[in-house]
């Protein structure tokens, strides 16, 4: 019997290939205090490994193959930019003077201060952040060290398929490998919202992370089966069990051509009900995969990433370049724009202050009503880009119509402003609100009112109807979607906007899990925002679905204390 290790599947497959183990030793920091006549000395060693790590960078994206979509670039890019940001190239400078230590030394204070404001972040994308601050870290620390990049290590055979193992792997080695036979990554390190497992997801390669010790276990050259769809790598396989999954790779294959080719069909239920597909995106590259599997246009689009490793927010026209060049690359699709979701606790923004609980303290709207120097700019920027093609503002985490009422004054001055400077925009841009937090939901129908369309945000809303950190592995698993008050909750905003004749979309994890498609149909949900890589699956679902016969059994469903039971029973949930 193979022996199986778990983790966290970040990017779905099934590989089968020889291991190839990177060694990425902790590196070995020293401290020593300088004397003052080193200290220019060793500011300009500094200077000159951070453009040594430029050069490195660049010759990496020079070096991706022509064939790669531009847009993976982009993830080089981000650690080029970090290279320039003053919190990597200043600080450290400033604590070489102050401290009179060595430059490796200062780095690593710099970079353990930075981990330690990513660690503290609500938000778990913003979180893993904290990987590329170590990726580049590393980096400079290793042309300080004067180690070897280890660039033989991470040389893939061209002639067979090698699973890569290691502690970490960073977007740039992994643009190389790319190219390389790669046929999978495994690392001990990582979440799915690191830009290691976005990329992977981009590339279409499988990828597990989070597997304690992983290099511990597996001795290179040998034969591995890596099974992203359930999180698990199996090591000694045995012929029969090659064979299974050899039958299995080819099954998938199979499956993701049939998909493909559902690409420009409609989305349209068995019994001709229309049903919306909206991808999200965060990086300019999703827009490609977007495009891959035929979205409709973009049904959220999280900004913060413009607010990411810098010391000043973006100005007005910084964002509105953004936001124009994302129109163009969607060539007349829709987007919508949420407002900036960071949090207090995110020292990235200028002026907000720590909070105890940042997950219900000073963050989202509440952060951007409070600090309108903050968020004037962006308003301003979403309505000239409203200007260039279809767009949507959306507003997260508004808890009251009170709220909302500041967020439309600040809206109106912001129009007033383009009128006087004869800046064009769109009068009727529509205004939508995210419901994530219990207290909108049960007051749906005030917002929707007073608004364009809803967004439902089931991450949160669940996290916060639960009182449940869906972070905290020891109480995640209460993190229940079918929970007889989040299914409530739920109904009753798409009844809210059914009622005021305005569109109800759901933007959480929950829109992208076939296992929900049934119920959310059978609810009255029309429109979908997720990954795009959910996105095929979700619309052969619906292809195959009479929602005009999925009311009753709904009823039983929602009058049950055990919704997982009953939907099982009635074919509501489940993707079979």
């Amino acid at each position: 019997m193979p022996i199986a290790l778990s983790g966290i599947a970040v990017s779905k497959g099934i590989a089968i290939g020889k291991a190839r183990v990177l060694q990425h030793g902790q590196l070995d920091i020293a401290e020593y205090v300088l004397p003052p006549h080193h200290i220019d000395s060793e500011v300009a060693r500094f200077n000159q490994a951070l453009e040594t790590a430029r050069v490195q960078l660049r010759t990496i994206r020079n070096q991706i193959p022509k064939q790669t979509p531009q847009e993976i670039a982009a993830f080089i890019d981000t650690h080029l930019l970090m290279l320039q940001d003053e919190a990597l190239s200043r600080a450290p400078v400033a604590l070489i003077r102050h401290h009179r230590c060595n430059a490796e030394w200062a780095l690593k204070l710099q970079q353990d201060a930075l981990v330690q404001a990513f660690d503290a972040m609500e938000d778990p994308y913003l979180r893993t952040r904290r990987d590329d601050v170590e990726h580049v870290v590393r980096r400079v620390q290793q042309i300080l060290l004067r180690e070897e990049q280890q660039s033989g290590a991470l040389e893939s055979d061209r002639d067979e398929p090698r699973i890569i193992l290691a502690v970490d792997i960073a977007p740039s080695d992994l643009v190389l490998l790319s190219s390389r036979h790669l046929a999978a990554i495994v690392t001990e390190r990582g979440g799915p919202l690191s830009h290691t497992a976005i990329l992977a997801r981009s590339l279409g390669i499988p990828a597990l992370v989070g597997v304690p010790h992983v290099h511990q276990y597996v001795r290179n050259d040998e034969v591995v089966i890596l099974d992203a769809n359930n999180g698990s790598l199996l090591l000694e396989p045995d012929a029969a069990t090659l064979k299974h999954y050899r039958a299995r790779q080819r099954a998938a294959q199979r499956t993701r051509r049939e998909l493909y080719k559902l690409k420009d069909d409609a989305s349209l239920s068995r019994d001709g009900i229309p049903v919306t597909l909206h991808a999200n995106i965060e990086l300019s590259e999703d827009i490609t995969a977007l495009k891959r599997v035929g979205a409709a246009g973009v049904g959220l689009y999280r900004t913060e990433f413009l607010f990411m490793n810098r010391e000043f927010p973006p100005d007005e026209n910084e964002q509105y370049q953004t936001y124009r060049h994302t129109l163009r690359r969607l060539n007349g699709l829709p987007l919508t724009i949420r407002t900036l979701d960071l949090g207090a606790d995110k020292e990235i923004v200028a002026g907000a202050t720590a909070c105890t609980n940042p997950a219900l303290g000073l963050r989202a709207v509440r952060l951007c009503l409070k600090e309108p120097q903050l968020f004037l700019p962006q308003l301003r920027a979403i309505l000239r880009a409203s200007a260039k093609g279809p767009v949507r503002l959306l507003i997260p985490m508004l808890t009251s119509v009170q709220e909302l009422a500041q967020v439309m004054a600040l809206l109106e001055q912001a129009r007033a402003g383009l009128r006087r400077e004869k800046k064009p925009f769109d009068p009727a841009l529509p205004i939508g609100a995210m419901i994530e937090v219990p207290a909108a939901a049960i007051c749906a129908d005030l917002f929707a009112q007073r608004l364009d369309f809803l967004s439902i945000g089931t991450n949160d809303l669940m996290q916060y109807t639960l009182a449940t950190d869906r972070i905290d592995e020891s109480v995640n698993h209460l993190f229940d979607p079918l929970n007889p008050g989040v299914l409530r909750l739920i109904q009753g905003v798409i009844k809210a906007g059914a009622k005021a004749n305005i569109p109800v979309s759901m933007c959480g994890e929950m829109a992208g899990d076939t296992r929900y498609t049934r119920l959310l149909l059978a609810m009255g949900l029309r429109e979908f925002s997720m990954p795009a890589a959910s996105l095929l699956e979700v619309k052969q679902l619906i292809r195959q679905c009479d929602i005009t016969k999925l009311q009753r059994p709904l009823a039983k469903l929602m009058a049950s204390p055990n919704p997982t039971a009953c939907g099982i029973e009635l074919g509501l949930i489940g993707a079979g």
